[in-house]
């Protein structure tokens, strides 16, 4: 079985994004959408990542249009809407697909048996040790107490 950080996605500046480089690090993985009611949802997880980042916490956002063609942007454009609205600075990839035939390899090994992905700023953690150990629903905020929790544990272990 697949572990986490034998996968690679497309950076959204064009270079690979080897997720061997999170070895020992917490990761958020969170599907965004620029177009979406939660987008606001990248200023939490900006505050989250340069709170934490020093503490081997990575936050990595995945743009997906399969939601309400909430993402319809080229690279470039959703790029530059992250950094000039959110200031956003974590990782990103290229936009993929995270439902349905087409469904990143990374995503359908995160899912496994869990179902499809209900909607933008869905969340999974991802230890050290390149496991998935939870996922949280689009609703569930970045800042939610229950997300923190887990994110110190995983931290302190």
């Amino acid at each position: 079985m697949p572990n986490f950080h034998e996968f690679t996605l497309q950076g959204i500046d064009g270079k690979e994004i080897p997720l061997e480089f999170f070895q020992d690090k917490v990761v958020m993985v969170v599907n965004v959408a620029s177009e979406c009611g939660l987008t606001p949802q990248y200023a939490k997880l900006q505050e989250m990542y340069d709170d934490l980042k020093g503490k081997d916490f990575i936050v990595l956002g995945v743009p997906c249009n399969q939601f309400g063609a909430q993402e319809p942007g080229t690279d470039a454009e959703i790029q530059n809407f992250c950094t000039s609205r959110y200031s956003v600075t974590f990782p990103m990839s290229t936009k993929i697909e995270v439902n349905g035939p087409d469904r990143h390899p990374l995503y359908q090994w995160m899912i496994g048996d869990g179902g499809d992905i209900e909607w933008n700023f869905e969340k999974f953690l991802v230890n050290g040790n390149g496991e998935v150990v939870e996922r949280f629903s689009p609703q569930t905020t970045p800042d939610d107490p229950a997300v923190l929790e887990r994110i110190n544990v995983l931290l302190a272990s």
